[in-house]
């Protein structure tokens, strides 16, 4: 059993007779009154996102987890393919599960699929991708003094905030968690 206060993001459980997985997590702790946690929770079978205010000692049933490697394959419409690399077998996913983070995939990206109660539950990319800029605006010379930022379409469709020196055609790496820019890397 796992209590409301030890949930965090990725975290799966089983609630009321339904998969869940916590996306964002908060205790809050008011100035009057009892604390309680504030939490995002996916439902894996119906693909919902619910906002729940939940008592800390508040049980669940923790689901047991495993990680497999898996190869990103292709995209057609709306769906990801994944083949398991031990098995060889194949997923199909959906784009809203994987979430933002799949403008990052590249075909034969290694990636890693969890399973729970004999299901994905989730998608797991590299923490850090190498991706090129397609599009951003000239930076303007001479402002550079300030560490300002600029918007920048990078390969598979996703706009990030990079420097004022940062050109279309250069390759950058991207934290895939939190959707940044972390540097300009060179060939």
């Amino acid at each position: 059993m796992i209590s409301a206060n030890e949930l965090r993001p990725g975290k799966a459980f089983k609630w009321d007779g339904s998969l869940w997985k916590c996306t964002e997590y908060a205790h809050v702790k008011p100035g009057k009154g009892p604390a309680f946690v504030r939490v995002m929770l996916f439902n894996i079978e119906t693909g919902s996102n619910v906002e729940r205010t939940l008592k800390p000692e508040l049980k669940f049933e923790e689901l047991r987890v495993e990680n497999r490697p898996a190869t990103f394959l292709y995209s057609n419409a709306d769906n990801f393919v994944f083949m398991d690399t031990e098995s060889f077998e194949q997923h199909e996913l959906t784009a809203d599960f994987i979430g933002k983070p799949r403008q990052f995939l590249k075909e034969n990206m290694e990636v890693v699929l969890i399973h729970a109660d004999g299901r994905i539950i989730d998608c797991e990319l590299p923490q850090h991708v190498v991706t090129s800029i397609i599009y951003t605006e000239p930076g303007i010379r001479g402002d550079t003094a300030t560490g300002a930022t600029k918007p920048a379409q990078v390969e598979g469709g996703a706009t990030i905030n990079v420097p004022l020196f940062v050109e279309i055609g250069d390759k950058v790496k991207v934290d895939t968690k939190e959707i940044k820019y972390l540097e300009r890397v060179r060939e």
